[in-house]
């Protein structure tokens, strides 16, 4: 699974122009699932999340984790993540997880990251609109292969 996490003021997911999710300061996770993807990578990429200290203490140091501001995510199924860029100007997406698959971890990691902190999610599959409102910027990228 890789994942691209925005620390951010605020943001929202809009579906055919209507606001399906909102949060405030947090975590803005766009998700995407790979082809062999499973439990153990939901397992390792949640860890990772919940307890990345990205967040700076009262000194201006990277000390908190989202746990401890207390802060949200709001998690974005993101199958581009898995874009194979070698060949033309075309991407191809044979990486990526098949639709159904896919759907299973990202509910699981969804579940998962549930337990820890408040969770709001975009609709698997759908066009969206995503505002963020960046904090920092601070953006990472994890790759749970490499965890």
């Amino acid at each position: 699974m890789k994942a691209v996490l925005q620390r951010v003021k605020s943001s929202r997911v809009y579906v055919e122009g209507k606001e399906v999710a909102s949060i405030g300061e947090g975590l803005n996770i766009l998700l995407g699932v790979g082809v062999g993807d499973g439990e153990e990578d939901v397992k390792k990429l949640v860890e990772k999340v919940v307890n990345l200290r990205i967040f700076e203490d009262s000194t201006g140091k990277f000390n908190l984790s989202l746990r401890d501001i207390g802060g949200s995510a709001l998690v974005v199924s993101q199958f581009t993540l898995y874009a194979n860029l070698k060949k033309g100007r075309r991407p191809s997406f044979e990486f990526a997880e098949k639709p159904e698959r896919a759907k299973e971890l990202y509910e699981l990691f969804l579940k998962k990251l549930s337990e820890y902190v408040p969770v709001q999610c975009g609709v698997f599959g759908a066009m969206m609109e995503v505002h963020i409102l960046n904090w920092g910027p601070v953006t990472l990228i994890i790759d749970s292969k490499e965890l």
